[in-house]
């Protein structure tokens, strides 16, 4: 198999892709015109990509295109879509950059807290200003609040309570129970969450359903003066109800991410979020230590290996959970050419779609069965 590797990879992982076998293609900083280009000359199986984003042009420039590997968690910069009405596997990352994500946002907590962007600031100003920055509150036995107890944020309320904080959470899947053995609160919305914590940390993957779950209400909801932080992405806050909070209730708040972000790695800012008091941010760099990126391009080869040996890739983000098949053919089987092929027939001539089916080799490889998930009944 070949591999196109989109954006920068560090090179023993690459070393490592070349030992499964596969020849490996790298053109960092391939983006529009030229990744579909890319793709159409180097006629790729599997295309890996971190920041670079892949529109419908790209995976329909290579019909043998088959798995698009995101080395990272977010795949939002992927058009999963159209990928999923072509057959291409999308995979991703999760959990790799965790512990990096969840230090920047504690970071940004504590600069919010002791203004440590300020101080430096002015004293690079030549400005000293003891006094009105000996005025932090402090973080030991605050709430922090947290908005997605994924990896990101269970690894962040780690932090939170080796610092004394009390942590309180939402998340779809997380239980009282559950929360009960983290040590954290477990709430039953969002807005609760706001209402609760004098800081707030949104944690959630960018989907759908958390498209603006950071709105009006809910930065209404905050206290006067609390810490508002965002490591996931843009599209999940209400950057006008932020600026509203941040005005009018006293809210600071610290980003990684924005709306109105930069593409590339340089270039002007065109934001006017960081012109308010009270607000800091850092070049969406939540992911970007060493130590993640090593993980993440572990985890893309390990996608890679399994892909290759057993045509199964992990991660798979736009598999269908649950598919229209009502019914289940199970033919125990001699192990011989043509008996898959005669069952399928038999289906095909009774024009019933065939939705999953797997074959299952038993010890010695005489015997096999074939467990076929079929849309209506045979007769």
């Amino acid at each position: 198999m070949k591999v196109l590797i989109a954006d920068a990879f560090p090179g023993p992982q690459q070393q490592a892709l070349r030992e499964t076998g596969c020849g490996v293609v790298s053109e960092p900083g391939l983006k529009g015109d030229a990744l579909v280009s890319a793709i159409a000359e180097h006629t790729p199986d599997i295309l890996v990509v971190r920041s670079t984003k892949v529109p419908e042009e790209a995976i329909a420039a290579h019909p043998g295109l088959s798995l698009i590997v995101r080395a990272g968690a977010g795949y939002d910069t992927i058009d999963v879509a159209a990928a999923s009405r072509r057959s291409v596997y999308v995979a991703n990352c999760p959990g790799m950059n965790s512990i990096a994500v969840a230090e920047l946002a504690f970071g940004l907590i504590l600069s919010l807290d002791r203004r440590i962007p300020d101080n430096t600031a002015d004293l690079r100003r030549g400005v000293w200003n003891k006094g009105d920055y000996s005025k932090a509150d402090g973080v030991y036995g605050k709430t922090l609040g947290i908005v997605g107890l994924g990896r990101i944020g269970r690894e962040l309320a780690l932090r939170a309570q080796a610092f004394g904080m009390e942590v309180v959470a939402w998340s779809r899947s997380l239980t009282r129970e559950r929360g009960a053995e983290l040590g954290i609160t477990a709430l039953d919305s969002p807005l609760a969450v706001a209402k609760a914590a004098d800081v707030v940390s949104l944690n959630v993957a960018s989907t759908p359903d958390t498209r603006g779950i950071a709105d009006a209400a809910f930065f209404a909801a905050l206290k006067p003066g609390a810490y508002f932080i965002n490591t996931s992405r843009a599209e999940t806050v209400d950057e006008t109800a932020l600026r509203r909070a941040v005005t009018e209730n006293g809210v600071r708040a610290a980003v990684d991410v924005f709306d109105g972000e930069p593409a590339g790695k340089d270039g002007p800012v065109e934001s006017d979020l960081f012109s308010l008091p009270g607000v800091y941010g850092t070049h969406h760099i939540g992911a970007s230590t060493a130590q993640a990126q090593a993980a993440v391009a572990d985890e893309v080869v390990r996608i890679v290996e399994r892909y290759v040996s057993t045509g199964s890739a992990p991660n798979v983000v736009n598999r269908l959970q649950k598919t229209p098949a009502q019914y289940l053919v199970s033919v125990h089987h001699r192990n011989r050419v043509g008996v898959l092929a005669a069952v399928l027939q038999v289906i095909k001539e009774n024009g019933i779609n065939v939705d999953v089916m797997e074959n299952v080799l038993f010890e010695g490889g005489e015997g096999a069965c074939a467990n076929i998930q079929i849309e209506a009944a045979l007769s």
